[in-house]
C-alpha cells in the first residue's frame, strides 16, 4: 500500500512538472502569446461593444447590474448596523423606563415607611 503511494506521488510530481514545463513553453511561445493577446483583446472589444448596444437601448450591461448589486450589498449591510444600533437603542430606553418604574416603586414605599413611622411614633407618645 505506502509502494502504491509513493509510487502514485512520483507519478503525479512527475505529471505536474511535465504540466508546467508545457505551460511555461508555451507561453514563451511567440505565436503562441500572440493569440492569447489578440483573444483577450478581441474579448475587451466585445464587451465594450455589448455596453454601447445595452446604453443604446437604454439597457443595463453587466457590469451596471454587478456595481448596482455591489452597492445594494453595502446599503443592505449599512441598513442591518442602523437597525442594530436602534435595537440598542430601544433596549437602553426600555431599561431606563425599567429604572424610572423602579425609582418610582422604591418612593412609593419610602412614602409609606414614613407614614407607618409617623403613626408608630404617634401610638408611643402618651396622650396628654
Amino acid at each position: 500500500m505506502s509502494e502504491d503511494k509513493g509510487l502514485r506521488q512520483r507519478v503525479t510530481e512527475h505529471s505536474e512538472e511535465a504540466i508546467g514545463k508545457l505551460a511555461q513553453e508555451l507561453l514563451e511561445n511567440p505565436v503562441v502569446s500572440g493569440a492569447l493577446s489578440a483573444a483577450l483583446g478581441t474579448r475587451e472589444r466585445a464587451m465594450r461593444a455589448q455596453e454601447m448596444a445595452m446604453g443604446a437601448l437604454n439597457l443595463p450591461s453587466a457590469s451596471d447590474l454587478e456595481r448596482l448589486t455591489r452597492r445594494l450589498r453595502g446599503v443592505s449591510q449599512r441598513l442591518e448596523g442602523i437597525e442594530d444600533a436602534l435595537d440598542r437603542v430601544e433596549q437602553r430606553i426600555d431599561d431606563l423606563g425599567m429604572r424610572s418604574g423602579l425609582e418610582q416603586r422604591l418612593a412609593a414605599i419610602e412614602a409609606q415607611l414614613g407614614r407607618l413611622e409617623t403613626a408608630l411614633s404617634n401610638e408611643r407618645t402618651p396622650a396628654t
